[in-house]
């Protein structure tokens, strides 16, 4: 089991580990290590990239997958550089201005989703995510750029009001007794799954959640909704940016 250091401190940039696997995925390496820092995405978050070094043998990581309790490291090494083997001493640094613009956009999209479900009632019906801009369809029967504007307003007072963000894992049957945990219309959370990671932004919002996320909603920065249009008669996309 790969010890999961993005749930110890999102904050990590670098941490030493061991190579305790390696595997070929087609015609790319892979490794598997004791512990990582490199969040393997999920929940619309996409994989961390960033750089492995083994000695002076340096490869970059361009996609992380969890597969059961393995978090594996796809590794791009240069021309003629050997592949690790397992044993060897890894020091891993994340791509951390990839990493802390998702984290920014992650909370951004929390915001947003505890603004719309709390002020007008609309649940998630789908979302996604790059650094620094995302989209999310909720089930909006109809939008106007004044309500869109309104909304832009709304959550960058919940930026301004800097809320701490904070998650916990808890038994599924404690997590299912929170009213409004799921906010999608489908529960995507498998039914033999025995915890549930929750994210809080305190005083907003509380949902299941298994990405990366800013201390504060301060951290976010401005919220800026450029567009949005109909996926649907009952179904609406609202795109958001993080300008900086």
């Amino acid at each position: 089991m790969t010890e999961l250091l993005y749930y110890q401190d999102a904050y990590l940039q670098e941490f030493d580990a061991v190579v305790t696997a390696c595997d070929t995925d087609g015609d790319a390496l892979r490794v598997a290590l004791d512990r990582t820092a490199f969040y393997p995405g999920g929940g619309g978050q996409p994989n961390d990239e960033g750089w492995l070094q083994c000695g002076d043998r340096r490869y970059r990581v361009g996609k992380v997958q969890k597969q059961g309790g393995e978090i594996w490291h796809t590794l791009v090494p240069e021309d003629g550089v050997p592949a690790p083997a397992v044993g060897d001493a890894a020091h891993g640094t994340l791509d951390w201005a990839r990493r802390y613009k998702l984290m920014r956009t992650h909370t951004a999209m929390h915001i947003l989703c505890g603004v719309v479900w709390r002020d007008y009632g609309a649940s998630v019906t789908g979302g996604n995510m790059d650094p620094g801009k995302s989209r999310m369809d909720f089930e909006f029967a109809s939008l106007s750029r004044d309500l869109i504007d309104e909304i832009e307003a709304r959550c960058n007072a919940e930026v301004a009001a800097a809320r701490p963000t904070h998650a916990q894992t808890l038994p599924r049957e404690e997590a299912f007794q929170i009213p409004d945990l799921i906010r999608t219309k489908i529960n995507l959370l498998p039914e033999g799954i025995a915890e549930v990671r929750t994210v809080e932004i305190a005083g907003l919002d509380l949902q299941a959640d298994g990405g990366t996320h800013v201390h504060n909603t301060q951290e976010v920065g401005a919220i800026h909704i450029p567009d949005y249009k109909s996926k649907g008669a009952i179904n609406k996309r609202i795109y958001i940016e993080l300008p900086d």
